[in-house]
């Protein structure tokens, strides 16, 4: 009994969890924190609730008259969802201010003193952008629904439209994690992150059809990915096929991934 006491039996330590799973979950606790932000500050939900709306309603009733050929429900059929897909573009830029701001106050700092993931504040902040995206499709389609838009397919093509958006929304949005990574103002992240999405969304098919463009900007429009996301959309919600724009797309998002977030994660190591 005296020797058992003496020489007790080493216990074998729990085996930690794999470090993707580590990160995994060091990512989603930041991601909490980002959406108990929000919660806190919903004034920065504007850019994907008032805004939307107000891009429907300006674009359905004051021009919608003349790209639609005086027949502005038709038109709405047209716009929605490339609405949407303009709407992604822009409201990953508020992810690029939020970040860049964050190093600026030194909360990264912090980051850097715990035992987490380095690549844990950026996948988090990208994974609380979810919400977002959810909010904006959810807030866009609705809105659109109530003046008319009518979706020509059934739920699962609708909901295969969110999965395909939010694909592509969680890709682009590491360009803004990039550009805030490297400028040094939260409004300089607007700026050049302006200058990107806007050529992207009126040079592409969100608001006129290709074919009445000139052919030499016609040539940008069919490899514009918002172009291809569009087309998704649209054969989803209102029928029609969507291989071709579908393989584009996932293309791109894949471009996205493989560029950007390696960029991103090298950015964060040199900046924060």
């Amino acid at each position: 009994m005296s020797a058992v006491l003496e020489h007790p039996t080493p216990t074998t330590p729990s085996p930690a969890a794999p470090r993707p799973l580590r990160a995994l979950r060091h990512a989603g606790a930041l991601a909490v924190r980002n959406l108990v932000k929000t919660a806190r500050t919903p004034e920065a939900l504007i850019d994907v609730t008032v805004q939307p709306v107000i891009f429907l309603l300006l674009f359905t009733y004051i021009f919608g008259g003349a790209l639609g050929g005086g027949d502005r429900g038709s038109y709405l059929q047209y716009l929605l969802p490339g609405l949407l897909a303009q709407s992604i573009a822009l409201a990953g830029v508020s992810l690029g201010q939020n970040l860049n701001s964050d190093i600026q106050k030194g909360v990264f700092d912090r980051f850097r003193s715990l035992p987490i993931a380095r690549s844990a504040p950026l996948v988090g902040a990208v994974l609380a952008d979810v919400v977002r995206y959810l909010i904006l499709f959810a807030v866009t389609t609705g809105a659109a629904c109530l003046l008319g838009f009518r979706v020509q397919t059934g739920l699962v093509p609708t909901l295969a439209a969110l999965g395909v958006s939010m694909a592509f929304a969680l890709s682009f949005c590491w360009i803004s994690v990039y550009v805030g990574l490297l400028v040094r103002t939260p409004g300089a992240v607007q700026g050049l992150m302006f200058l990107l999405v806007m050529p992207l969304s009126f040079g592409s098919n969100v608001f006129v059809d290709t074919a009445t463009m000139p052919g030499w900007l016609q040539s940008f429009v069919h490899v514009n990915p918002v172009t291809h996301l569009v087309g998704v959309v649209r054969g989803l919600l209102l029928g029609g096929p969507v291989a071709g724009d579908l393989a584009w797309t996932g293309g791109w998002i894949a471009v996205f991934l493989a560029v950007f977030v390696p960029l991103a994660l090298r950015a964060y190591s040199r900046r924060a």
